[in-house]
C-alpha cells in the first residue's frame, strides 16, 4: 500500500537547485544560496566557525538567546569576542554598534539577530549593516524569524551571511534551513585553515561539491519531506504575495499588543517601545504576584492549540509569549489568546476587559 509521506520519487539535483533559486528570489539576493539539511542552528553554527577564528575579533550583538549561543560559538573558535548587550525589552540601535565598531577597529565578524521571537525584539538591519559595510566587517544576521515577517534584504543592507529557517512566519518544517553567502564571506571562509571541511557544518564543502561543480549531483541523500515542505510554503508565501504575507504580521503584532494593553490585568507589553516589536511574536510581563508559566499552562489546557508559551529559561516566570507567525498570523489566534488568557487573569482574581481587548484588536486590525 503506498503512502504520500512515504513512496516518493527521489528528489532530483534539479529539483533541489529549483527550490534555492525560488528561495533567493524570496531574499531578492544574487549571492549564492545554500538549503541546508537541517534545522537553523546547523547553518549558523557553519558561518561562525567558517567565519571566525583564531586571532580574529569579533562584534557579538547579544538581544536574546540566540545572540548568546552565538558568543559561545565565537569563543570556542578562539576568537575574540566582544559583546555587545542590550536590554532584551528593546532593540540595539546602528549607533550603539557604530560605537562599539569605533572602540574595537580590529574586530572583522560581527554576529546578529533580526526578530529575536523568544524576547519578542526586533533589530534595525539596513542601518546596521550599512555601519558595518562601512567598517568593513563580515557580517552574519540571523533571519529565521524574520523571513516572511518583515523585509529582509540581505544584498541591498550588506550581509554577507543570512540564515533563514521554514519554520516561523514561513509557515514550514523546522528540519531544513538555508543561508545566503556573498562572494566576500566565500573567500573569508576558504582562507580560513579552521573552517570545518570534510563536516557537516562545512558550507565550504557544498560550495566544492554541488555549487562549483554545476548544481548536477548532490553530495548527500536530501531530506526530501522537509525539502518538499520548504517548496511548498515558499510556494504559498509566492501565491498570497510577500507583502501580504508582511502585512499579516505585522497587523497580528499591533493587535496583539494593543489587545493586551485594553485587557488590563496588570498584564504589559515586554517590549517597551513597538517599533522594536517583532512582528511574530509579542511578548508580555505577566502581572506582579503571577507565574507565567502557570498561566500559560491553565490557557492551554482550556485550548491546547493556542501560540501561547512561558519565557525560556530565567524569563519562564515573567513572561508569556503570544507566537502569532505562519499559520498563527490571524485575527482569530489573536482573539483566541487574548480571551484565554483574560480568563486565567481573572479566574487569579485580577481585574479584566476582555470585550475591551476585542475591541481593540478589531480596531487595530479590522476584518475584511
Amino acid at each position: 500500500m503506498t503512502h504520500p509521506f512515504l513512496d516518493l520519487p527521489p528528489l532530483t539535483a534539479d529539483r533541489f537547485a529549483a527550490i534555492e533559486r525560488r528561495v533567493a528570489r524570496l531574499l531578492a539576493t544574487e549571492q549564492d544560496v545554500v538549503i541546508t539539511q537541517g534545522e537553523a542552528l546547523l547553518p549558523l553554527e557553519g558561518c561562525i566557525r567558517g567565519g571566525a577564528r583564531p586571532g580574529s575579533t569579533a562584534l557579538n550583538v547579544v538581544t536574546g538567546p540566540y545572540g548568546q549561543t552565538f558568543g559561545n560559538w565565537l569563543r570556542d573558535c578562539g576568537a575574540r569576542v566582544v559583546d555587545l548587550t542590550v536590554p532584551f525589552h528593546t532593540a540595539v540601535t546602528a549607533d550603539q554598534v557604530a560605537e562599539a565598531l569605533a572602540g574595537h577597529p580590529e574586530i572583522d565578524f560581527v554576529s546578529l539577530v533580526h526578530a529575536e521571537a523568544a524576547t519578542g525584539n526586533t533589530n534595525p538591519v539596513a542601518e546596521i549593516g550599512e555601519v558595518v559595510r562601512g567598517h568593513g566587517a563580515l557580517f552574519m544576521l540571523d533571519a529565521v524569524a524574520s523571513v516572511g515577517a518583515e523585509p529582509l534584504l540581505p544584498d541591498a543592507w550588506g550581509v554577507d551571511l543570512c540564515v533563514i529557517g521554514a519554520q516561523k512566519a514561513m509557515g514550514g518544517p523546522a528540519g531544513v534551513s538555508a543561508v545566503s553567502v556573498s562572494a566576500r564571506a566565500w573567500e573569508r571562509l576558504a582562507a580560513n585553515p579552521a573552517a570545518p571541511r570534510r563536516s557537516y557544518l562545512s558550507l565550504l564543502d557544498w560550495k566544492e561539491r554541488w555549487i562549483d561543480a554545476g548544481r548536477t549531483a548532490l553530495p548527500h541523500a536530501p531530506a526530501q519531506l522537509e525539502m518538499l515542505g520548504l517548496e511548498a510554503c515558499v510556494a504559498r508565501i509566492e501565491d498570497e504575495g510577500p507583502e501580504t504575507v508582511m502585512a499579516r504580521h505585522a497587523s497580528a503584532a499591533a493587535a496583539t499588543r494593543a489587545g493586551a494593553v485594553a485587557l488590563g490585568g496588570g498584564l504589559e507589553p515586554y517590549v517597551h517601545e513597538a517599533r522594536d516589536a517583532a512582528p511574530v511574536a509579542t511578548t508580555l510581563r505577566a502581572p506582579a504576584g503571577t507565574d507565567a508559566a502557570v498561566l500559560v499552562a491553565g490557557a492551554l489546557a482550556a485550548d491546547p492549540a493556542l501560540p501561547l508559551v512561558a519565557g525560556g529559561g530565567a524569563l519562564s516566570k515573567e513572561m508569556i509569549r503570544v507566537n502569532h507567525y505562519g499559520a498563527d498570523a490571524t485575527r482569530g489566534a489573536v482573539l483566541s489568546s487574548l480571551a484565554a488568557l483574560g480568563a486565567v487573569l481573572a479566574d487569579a482574581g485580577l481585574p479584566v476587559d476582555i470585550e475591551a481587548a476585542r475591541r481593540a484588536v478589531s480596531e487595530t486590525w479590522p476584518s475584511l
